[in-house]
């Protein structure tokens, strides 16, 4: 250091010999992995990637798309030898997804090139319904509703152009994919305008894939044609949004001492002199929530059907007739009455919210994803306060007459 002072005056500037460091060590706080954290573009899951296909099996769709409802909690006996669980009754949380079918108006040919996969062209169905045409729309009130006219004379035209854009997908494209749209009109809550989706034919060859895809025209498409009880699926969602937070909420950062000058809740050093420039790496305040997840293997407990017993909350142990709807309806969102589907575990995002579902990328061969679920009891008291009562005929017997 003397040194360096002597030659100060000669070199221009002095260094000390040896760096600052930090007294104690300890890892970073929040993940890296999820940068950067930003409010989605879009308000609905997108399947990013798909199963892997294989030829040999029927074409089938693997994605589909429904709405959460809320949540639950179940009882039933679990069957692993060996756990100390094994034939033990077990209570689980789960989410209920309301999921009325699919209807398909499409289908997208994808090519390979050398920068991935590139679309080749759509085909549209010859009818396509408001609640879809919506959603091509800033204002639909106010506009003139001419959307897909001009497409549909194609059809009036012996439909020679739509034949031959299919033999083209058949011919030259690799992958196949749907469009198909939620039929949000038939929910509680009062949106009109459905949500579109891609979702990928796998098996079966590429003119199978075609031909399947275009026999699924104007047809409806039920959430138990693409997925079954005690099978491990993936769901993508945007989180609940939380606006603008601090980097303790944010990062989980450690809040600095009590006597701290112009608040705690902040990181101190942000970053060295130099370089002069703030680092992506530091924990800084911003956005939390509204984010794009994928959360995979949640097994499907139970899948319901509209009009069918398969659509109560009834099982072998507890005989009482009860839907599955709880007592007052599901908070913030209202009575299931289409098809739904009943997953073990939390799913991101508020109620009423589109929820992707997609087939697990890999086959699952875990114990758990294995395991036959068998359920003894499903809850249906009220979800606004303690919910003493499972239907309202046992309220009734209870308190006997209310009202004079």
């Amino acid at each position: 250091y003397q040194a360096c002072r002597r030659l100060a005056p000669f070199s221009g500037y002095c260094q000390r010999d040896a760096m600052s460091h930090r007294k104690f060590e300890h890892p970073r706080s929040g993940s890296l992995g999820f940068s950067p954290r930003k409010r989605c573009r879009r308000g609905q899951g997108r399947c990013k990637s798909f199963p892997k296909d294989d030829p040999a099996k029927p074409p089938h769709l693997t994605a589909f798309m429904g709405y959460k409802a809320g949540c639950t909690h179940i009882l039933r006996d679990v069957d692993k030898p060996g756990s100390k669980l094994h034939k033990k009754e077990t209570c689980e949380a789960v989410t209920i997804i309301e999921a009325p079918p699919m209807v398909v108006v499409g289908v997208v040919g994808y090519i390979k090139t050398p920068r991935g996969l590139r679309t080749l062209n759509t085909v549209w169905a010859e009818h396509l319904s408001d609640e879809l045409k919506r959603r091509f729309y800033k204002n639909f009130g106010k506009s003139k509703k001419k959307a897909f006219t001009k497409y549909a004379k194609k059809y009036s035209d012996g439909k020679k152009a739509i034949e031959a854009e299919l033999e083209q997908l058949k011919k030259h494209c690799c992958t196949i994919r749907v469009l198909a749209h939620t039929q949000v009109k038939k929910l509680s809550f009062g949106q009109k305008k459905a949500h579109l989706m891609e979702i990928q034919i796998n098996g079966g060859s590429v003119a199978q894939k075609v031909d399947f895809a275009h026999n699924l025209f104007e047809k409806q498409v039920t959430v138990d044609a693409v997925f079954q009880t005690n099978e491990m699926i993936d769901t993508i969602a945007i989180t609940r949004g939380h606006g603008t937070q601090g980097v303790v909420q944010r990062w989980g950062v450690t809040r600095l001492p009590r006597k701290t000058h112009r608040g705690l809740r902040k990181v101190a050093c942000i970053g060295a002199w130099h370089p002069a420039r703030v680092k992506w790496t530091v924990a800084r305040a911003g956005q939390q929530g509204f984010h794009h997840r994928t959360e995979i293997n949640k097994k499907i407990y139970k899948v319901g059907k509209k009009g069918e017993a398969s659509h109560s909350a009834s099982t072998e142990f507890d005989v009482t007739k009860k839907d599955i709807t709880p007592m007052g309806g599901f908070p913030h969102y209202g009575i299931v009455k289409e098809d739904f589907l009943m997953i073990k575990g939390a799913v991101p995002g508020v109620k009423k919210r589109a929820i992707t579902l997609r087939r697990s990328l890999v086959p699952q061969t875990s114990r758990n994803a294995l395991e036959e679920i068998k359920l003894k009891f499903v809850d249906t008291a009220s979800k606004f306060g303690h919910g003493r009562f499972q239907t309202s005929e046992e309220k009734a017997k209870t308190y006997g007459r209310v009202k004079a």
